[in-house]
């Protein structure tokens, strides 16, 4: 299968405003638990917030943008895989072969279930063997919720997950139910899109970038409610406005 490189590279987006806050709020996670989801709709700042965390982080990052075709356990760990291994090339070693074995013994049993539990194991096995910190980012993850293997798979990888790998779950839409057994017991923390509301301080930030002040960002606070792509237009509006 050829994969599209695009969907495994750190988006090259730069933030406007430093949410130092949600920042701290990250690395503390990083030592409690082992993954962070980040939920919330479209433009309230998920995938920025995620750059620069990993931009920010002395970790080893990788990135993987699911899309709505890699509803297939195979294509999805595919990619889950090249992530990785666009940064540290010959990682994956132990999944792929656990993958191929699946692959045959279902062409052998005419089209028999993939091994979920084993994929997640062998997937854990490689990052053990990887003996690096990192974080490993999945955008967009609410586009195959839907999917049978979702919950199995990562209610099997989250808690086997090494010490040293946190995964960043970003999504418009909270996991399927079964995963909130692993937040119950402190292994996966949840970042909404109430916490991601720019503060009355970020949004004279982005404003001030722009050269504007206080009073507009906090109007336009008010009306956005502070969702980062509204506070931006209304930025750019104002700033449109002065003749910028």
């Amino acid at each position: 299968m050829k994969l599209i490189a695009s969907k495994i590279k750190i988006p090259a987006e730069t933030p406007l405003v430093c949410r130092q806050g949600l920042l701290d709020t990250l690395r503390e996670n990083l030592e409690s638990c082992h993954a962070t989801v980040i939920n919330g709709r479209t433009g309230t700042g998920k995938t920025m917030l995620a750059v620069d965390f990993v931009r920010r982080n002395a970790r080893l990052a990788a990135w993987y943008k699911v899309d709505a075709p890699d509803l297939s356990l195979p294509v999805f760990m595919e990619y889950l895989v090249a992530s990785v291994a666009c940064m540290r090339p010959g990682f994956g070693r132990q999944t792929l072969e656990r993958l191929a074995r699946s692959h045959e013994k279902g062409r052998e049993e005419g089209g028999g279930e993939l091994d979920i539990a084993g994929l997640a194991e062998a997937y854990v096995y490689d990052l053990e063997a990887l003996a690096e910190p990192l974080v490993l980012v999945i955008d967009d993850l609410h586009l195959i919720y839907d999917a049978n293997w979702v919950a199995p798979f990562l209610h099997r990888l989250l808690p086997l997950l090494p010490a040293e790998t946190h995964m960043l779950i970003l999504g418009r839409g909270l996991p399927p139910a079964p995963m909130w057994r692993l937040r119950s017991k402190q292994r996966l923390v949840v970042i909404n899109e109430h916490m991601l509301a720019f503060t009355k301080t970020e949004a004279e930030e982005l404003f001030s970038g722009y050269g504007l002040g206080a009073e507009e960002a906090s109007l336009a606070l008010e009306r956005t409610g502070g969702r980062a792509a509204g506070l931006h237009a209304a930025a750019v509006r104002a700033f449109a406005a002065l003749g910028g």
